[in-house]
């Protein structure tokens, strides 16, 4: 295999020399198809440590230029060691930003309280109340606004500011594969004036 794609497929995902050369061999020298196969190869890492403990971690603050918004996070780990690690340092940051620029309301889906679920729902009902559409695509198309809103409204399920293919679970769940450990967002708190 050559070594510069190699090299480059490393850069690119952050997977190990080993783990490189097999997705390229099984890829057959494709980088495309590397790529993808070291996704979902960290995709069940990630999915084999979300059980594990998060007990470590650190608490990220960011303050944007204008000096207008500022985000608190607090991202955990399993051990103090990955905590100090500069892939870590750039998650915590990274999600920081994305807190900033998107300003979500919630970690995940799992904070959203069955009476803001049912309140959004009411909302869309009457929206569709007069649209003259049957009553199994009104259904549909309300389940469809509350997907898309609760995306909107959960940091874990919004996509990605520097890459909109992937969401920020995806984005964790790489560094999970390349420190890993199991990584959380235990919680967060943006400020805006």
């Amino acid at each position: 295999m050559d070594i510069n794609i190699v090299k480059q497929l490393r850069e690119e995902t952050g997977a190990s020399v080993m783990e490189c050369n097999n997705a390229l061999d099984e890829s057959k020298g494709d980088l495309e198809k590397a790529k993808e196969i070291l996704k979902r190869k960290g995709q069940a890492t990630a999915l084999k440590k979300s059980s594990r403990e998060t007990k470590s971690g650190l608490i990220e603050s960011y303050i944007h230029a204008s000096g207008k918004v500022g985000v608190l996070l607090d991202l955990r780990c399993e051990t103090d060691f990955v905590a100090k690690n500069d892939l870590f340092k750039e998650l915590s940051h990274e999600i920081c930003l994305q807190i900033a620029a998107m300003s979500p309301e919630f970690v995940s889906e799992d904070e959203i309280s069955e009476e803001f679920k049912n309140k959004e729902k009411e909302i869309s009902k009457e929206e569709m109340k007069d649209s003259g559409k049957p009553e199994k695509i009104v259904e549909q198309i309300i389940e469809g606004k509350l997907k898309k809103r609760f995306s909107e409204l959960c940091l874990l399920n919004q996509a990605y500011i520097k890459d909109p293919n992937q969401t920020i679970s995806d984005l964790i769940k790489g560094y999970i594969s390349k420190t890993g450990e199991n990584i959380k967002v235990l919680r967060f708190s943006r400020f805006e004036i």
